[in-house]
């Protein structure tokens, strides 16, 4: 067990090894080479704010700092970069100026979210047989639809000298997850799938595999 100062000397992240979300930030943690603890967080039905890093929203991820605690994946994802030395070139959100960049961005954070609603329904117990629940569902199929048709030109535009990119973090981990949560088959998604075996090579994806805390 790490000491107190050595917890006050190093980020505590919070989340889950299952968690797409908590992914994107653990890869961003070894691209940054930054050392941190990881808190599980074990009933993702708690309503206790502590739970989750004292996030009122009750989600994850969150990270906790001698600054403060920062919630949500790009927050966390801002912070590690910063304490990174030398700082990599990383493309963020803001960076995506064009119509093609910007929307493929914004549809692979609510393909996520959809995701994690889906789940959490069947956890609930109010999955298939209503209409919100089709309509989630529809709504995940149609952005994966736009992600496979686009995906070439979207990683083709993408800033060239670069080390990472928000963009390409968030797509890895949400087409791998899908697969792995059985929420979505993906082999057809053969542009998709391509992007991904190339990008799993990085040592962050190999060192941060979905799996089932236990």
């Amino acid at each position: 067990m790490p000491t107190a100062l050595e917890e006050l000397a190093r980020p505590v992240l919070i989340g889950r090894s299952s968690s797409h979300f908590t992914r994107i930030t653990r890869i961003f943690a070894a691209e940054m080479r930054i050392d941190y603890s990881f808190r599980v967080v074990r009933d993702l039905m708690s309503s206790d704010p502590e739970d989750y890093g004292g996030n009122p929203a009750l989600r994850i991820p969150a990270l906790q700092t001698s600054r403060g605690a920062w919630f949500g994946a790009l927050n966390v994802c801002r912070e590690l970069w910063r304490r990174s030395s030398p700082r990599p070139r990383v493309v963020w959100p803001e960076d995506l100026d064009e119509p093609l960049l910007a929307n493929a961005q914004e549809l692979v954070l609510q393909a996520m979210a959809t995701e994690v609603s889906l789940i959490m329904a069947g956890l609930a117990g109010t999955g298939d047989g209503n209409a919100h629940h089709a309509k989630m569902r529809k709504a995940l199929t149609n952005m994966m639809s736009w992600l496979e048709e686009n995906a070439r030109p979207v990683l083709a535009a993408l800033p060239p000298h670069r080390d990472l990119s928000f963009l390409e973090v968030t797509l890895f981990c949400l087409v791998t997850h899908l697969e792995f949560r059985g929420v979505l088959p993906t082999a057809s998604y053969s542009e998709l799938n391509g992007f991904c075996q190339q990008f799993a090579t990085r040592a962050s994806c190999s060192g941060t595999a979905y799996r089932f805390d236990t």
